[in-house]
């Protein structure tokens, strides 16, 4: 990547250390320039995104008993809310659509008993029961915990279109859904680790 220095004269030498160090510090001065005049990041962004309102959730325990359907409100936070309570890597695939890279997540190799909750709101998403194992490096469910608990819209972002999964009480971005799945539904609920908490039961 950088000549080396062997055979060059003292005079060179001294030249490209100069070249090398000047670099370096300007590179320096760019990066605290750039920290100091850039304009407040999204810790700080007052922007809410969210559908105000109520919705009904079906509630489970942990260890995937139903508890029957509640209404409640929906969770409608600022950017800089949210981005505080989740950490930049489960911000930007909740609230912001991005995906985690295949075979990453915390939870795509778990295998233990119970329930995959947002990550978001706690609302009880997929069971341990319905989690196979997709190939895709992803959590692979053939079906929600509930279908009221997950939105489903269409999503055009990648020039294909493409069927988005959310979770129902705060809009966060969970994955896709697609139908090459196993049976008896035939679809797979394609998730990001990073959009679920797992709750052993």
């Amino acid at each position: 990547m950088f000549d080396s220095e062997s055979g060059r004269d003292p005079q060179s030498r001294k030249l490209t250390r100069r070249i090398f160090g000047a670099g370096a510090v300007a590179a320096a001065a760019s990066f605290v320039a750039a920290k100091f005049f850039q304009a407040p990041g999204v810790e700080a962004s007052p922007v809410v995104h969210g559908t105000p309102g109520q919705v009904k959730i079906a509630n489970f325990k942990d260890d995937g008993t139903p508890l029957g359907v509640q209404t409640v409100p929906r969770i409608v936070k600022s950017d800089g809310e949210w981005y505080k309570q989740l950490g930049m890597n489960s911000f930007n695939i909740t609230r912001k659509a991005d995906t985690e890279m295949p075979f990453t997540g915390v939870s795509w190799q778990e295998h233990a008993h119970g329930i995959f909750r947002c990550i978001c709101c706690e609302t009880a998403l997929f069971s341990s029961e319905t989690k196979y194992d997709s190939g895709t490096g992803w959590p692979s469910f053939w079906q929600p915990l509930a279908k009221e608990n997950v939105l489903e819209k269409n999503d055009d972002t990648m020039g294909i279109r493409r069927t988005e999964v959310q979770c129902a009480r705060c809009e966060g971005h969970l994955g896709h859904v697609f139908n090459d799945g196993p049976e008896p539904t035939g679809l797979r609920y394609c998730m990001n680790s990073a959009s679920m908490r797992f709750v052993k039961g």
